[in-house]
């Protein structure tokens, strides 16, 4: 490799952590200075540091990445950026987590459809994902209420309702709102 070696992060909102990632990218030898992060959704790549990114990346250097949904989460336009990087750019790319997918290696045609074939399935695990975090996610209005509800309910009419953890009641909410029985139950 005669390039330089980048790195790119991508958590989905400022309140989770990159660290992982940052130490995975450290340990292959990735300077902080070529690191780039987003703290933002990888529904698309309208992202500001991977635009930056883009622009510096040149032929012949190193793109590491800890894992193929942490580039994106759409598996139509994860395809079309790795053929970006890889064909117009001219950029290998390194997936930590998955070294099939290291476009250093296996360069011949059956290592290229092996790993164009792992970056599809990943690709569409990615988008499958996120669509499952969508499809799953309750507005917080109404976790509230039902929280507000359930609180009411215990002190108010001395119903042993088992106590909830946090973490454990929103999970309880989710689990109950797709089958509607916590919403039958707390109706005022």
């Amino acid at each position: 490799m005669t390039g330089s070696v980048y790195g790119y992060v991508r958590v989905s909102s400022v309140e989770q952590n990159e660290d992982r990632q940052l130490i995975a990218l450290e340990n292959v030898g990735v300077a902080k200075r070529n690191i780039f992060t987003d703290k933002q959704s990888g529904k698309d790549f309208e992202r500001g540091q991977y635009k930056r990114l883009l622009k510096k990346l040149k032929p012949g250097d190193l793109l590491y990445i800890l894992s193929i949904d942490r580039l994106g989460r759409n598996y139509i336009e994860i395809q079309e950026q790795w053929r970006v990087l890889t064909k117009e750019k001219g950029v290998d790319i390194g997936v930590i987590d998955m070294p099939i997918l290291d476009t250093r290696k296996g360069k011949d045609l059956l290592g290229t459809f092996i790993a164009d074939l792992v970056l599809q399935i990943l690709s569409f695990v990615a988008q499958t994902e996120r669509h499952a975090r969508i499809d799953n996610c309750l507005p917080l209005e109404n976790i509230v209420e039902i929280f507000c509800r359930y609180i009411y309910i215990r002190k108010n009419f001395n119903v042993r309702l088992p106590a909830y953890s946090g973490a454990c009641f929103l999970s309880v909410c989710r689990l109950s709102l797709k089958s509607a029985n916590i919403l039958a139950l707390f109706k005022s």
